[in-house]
């Protein structure tokens, strides 16, 4: 199969604009909890109304302060429920909000701002008012920063009382599906970012469509999502229309580290994630057993659902496998689901490829994983798998209202509802990206029978080595980060004899690993050599190899001193890797491997 497709299955009114939800759910059902807000410790509900009445004072508030119609103001924060305040408060203005990681640095804000021809910047904290007045000193259209920290977005509502509601009905009115909702810019993984454009039938079409496909998941009365990743990040800020437009309840959380803790309190029905929190939360259960002396009961466990998830897909359960269930039901899944809320069914994954083991073990502890496939150009998702009928492995079928073709030399082609209108003043990138109305996404792939994608390698990253094979690194990338002491992974040997992986260990899990090994404390720098670490290392790798052929396989790697992280340029805000950057600055490190 070359082609899969989904008809939209709903088109909606083309007046419509994202400007319209917050007024059209505040009278639908004003007293609906929208938001749960973390305030000290405790969580505060926000209904329909209140959400409604804050989004247009804060609209006011712009609009007195000068964004016109079109204006571009920029969001640098953390994920926090006054970003979602302020997109909606944008969108009812007229203007067009362009997002901002929290960690970029003031270069990164130059460039953004001046290429999206920003005029107003709102951050979150001081340091970043710093970063901002750093980037400020190159840019002559930059007019104001505010600073949510700061209380500058209650002043900004103070100063709107001189704005009529007819003033704001004409701003919403002056905008349509087919207007810009937001440029959002993508990773920068080679050169510049780009600025994608995006529309509001973009996100509100999309929207729409995933809810009537979604229904399972999303049509709950107490259906809610604890949203914790990036709203910088397009896949988050596509889960933030989605909660508005479905009206379920959502929370916001910036704290990654205890993220289970916030699980609990708030207690989600679907999540959305990147695999790696998966792997976290699947390496820090194991970690804890081992250490609490039951390492051995927790891999039976694991065994157990993985083979119960996998025999769903036969349609026969054996009946050891039966038994075993429902006793490591009591004994271990029910605590690790109480961990994430005890409400769970569903969860989202994307971003990167979740692997079947993982997918396995989530869907037989009783939280099914939807694994889903797309890029800030496609508006987030493009494929994701679906309730009734999930396939461990792929990314899913389309979603209502997109198409995705498989290319002749195994490039992803995606067409529909979700794609971008181009990136921002720059025609050749579009016009290399966009051919033929199709979006040409860099990925190969495959389609099977009943239409569902599985992701095979990245265009660009193939690697051929000097006796012609060609390698997708991918694969075994993401099998050996799912180790629970290897943080990132970077396979090598583009034109060499055989492939390589640079391996960086994970600083968290490692203290944990060594004392349930014996080993005691153990720095990064002395856990390059120890020989019981780098024993470990090699059975990854060869777990690993067992995806591939052998002249695919990885044959030597070398531990780093240090790991490949947003600080030091390696790493994009998404989490993916820099090659060129870490190409460049492990050269030696690499050569090593091939003994020159």
């Amino acid at each position: 199969m070359n082609d899969s497709a989904m008809p939209r299955l709903i088109e909606g009114d083309p007046t419509d604009s994202l400007a319209d939800l917050p007024a059209r759910n505040a009278e639908k059902d004003p007293q609906r909890v929208a938001f749960s807000v973390k305030e000290q410790g405790a969580w505060r509900d926000v209904t329909a109304a209140q959400f409604n009445l804050e989004v247009r004072e804060l609209a006011k508030g712009l609009v007195a302060e000068g964004l016109e119609a079109g204006d571009r103001l920029a969001i640098m924060a953390r994920t926090r429920y006054e970003w979602t305040v302020l997109d909606f408060a944008v969108w009812t203005a007229g203007g067009v909000p362009v997002p901002i990681y929290e960690t970029s640095s003031a270069e990164q804000v130059e460039w953004i701002v001046k290429d999206s021809g920003t005029k107003f910047l709102v951050v979150e904290t001081s340091a970043h008012a710093a970063v901002a007045e750093e980037a400020r000193g190159n840019l002559s259209g930059l007019d104001k920063i505010w600073v949510i920290d700061d209380s500058d977005l209650d002043t900004l509502v103070s100063r709107g009382s001189s704005v009529s509601d007819e003033q704001l009905q004409a701003r919403i009115d002056g905008q349509q599906r087919d207007s810009i909702a937001t440029i959002i810019y993508t990773s920068g993984t080679t050169g510049r970012p780009k600025g994608c454009e995006l529309t509001h039938d973009n996100f509100l079409g999309l929207a729409e469509n995933t809810i009537a496909k979604l229904g399972d998941v999303l049509d709950k009365d107490n259906a809610s999502t604890l949203l914790f990743l990036p709203l910088a990040h397009v896949f988050a800020r596509f889960i933030e229309v989605l909660a508005v437009t479905a009206g379920r309840r959502m929370g916001h959380s910036a704290d990654i580290a205890n993220i289970l803790d916030d699980f609990q309190a708030f207690r989600p029905t679907f999540i959305l994630a990147v695999p790696r929190v998966f792997e976290k939360i699947y390496n820090k259960a194991n970690e804890t057993a081992v250490s609490g002396g039951k390492g051995k009961i927790f891999a039976k466990a694991s065994e157990t659902a993985i083979a119960w998830s996998e025999a769903q897909d036969t349609g026969s359960v054996p009946l050891k496998v039966k038994v075993l269930h429902a006793v490591f039901d009591k004994l271990v899944y029910s605590t690790l689901r109480t961990k994430m809320g005890n409400q769970v069914e569903y969860a989202v994954s994307g971003g990167a490829p979740l692997g079947t083991r993982l997918g396995h073990f989530f869907r037989g502890i009783g939280v099914t994983i939807l694994e889903g496939y797309g890029l800030t150009e496609t508006t987030a998702p493009a494929t994701v798998n679906v309730p009734e009928k999930v396939k461990i492995g792929t990314v899913g079928p389309p979603l209502p209202g997109v198409t995705v073709r498989i290319a002749d030399d195994g490039e992803i082609l995606i067409q529909g509802l979700n794609i971008l209108r181009g990136y921002h003043d720059n025609e050749e990138a579009t016009l290399e990206a966009l051919r033929d109305g199709w979006f040409h996404t860099g990925d190969l792939g495959e389609l099977d029978e009943d239409g569902y994608l599985k992701i095979t390698g990245r265009k660009k990253e193939i690697l051929v080595t000097a006796g012609g094979k060609n390698v997708a690194p991918g694969v075994l990338e993401d099998r050996l980060r799912a180790h629970p002491i290897i943080s990132q992974c970077l396979v090598v040997g583009d034109g060499k004899p055989f492939i390589g992986a640079l391996v960086t260990l994970d600083e968290e899990m490692l203290p944990g690993w060594a004392a349930n090994n014996g080993l005691g404390a153990l720095t990064i720098e002395q856990a390059r050599t120890n020989e019981t670490v780098l024993a470990e290392i090699q059975g990854a790798v060869d777990e690993a190899n067992k995806a591939v052929s052998k002249a695919e396989s990885i044959r030597k790697f070398s531990i780093l001193a240090e790991d490949f992280t947003e600080d030091n340029g390696t790493l994009t805000p998404s989490m993916k890797l820099k090659r060129n950057v870490i190409m460049r600055d492990f050269e030696d490190e690499v050569e090593a491997l091939y003994g020159s």
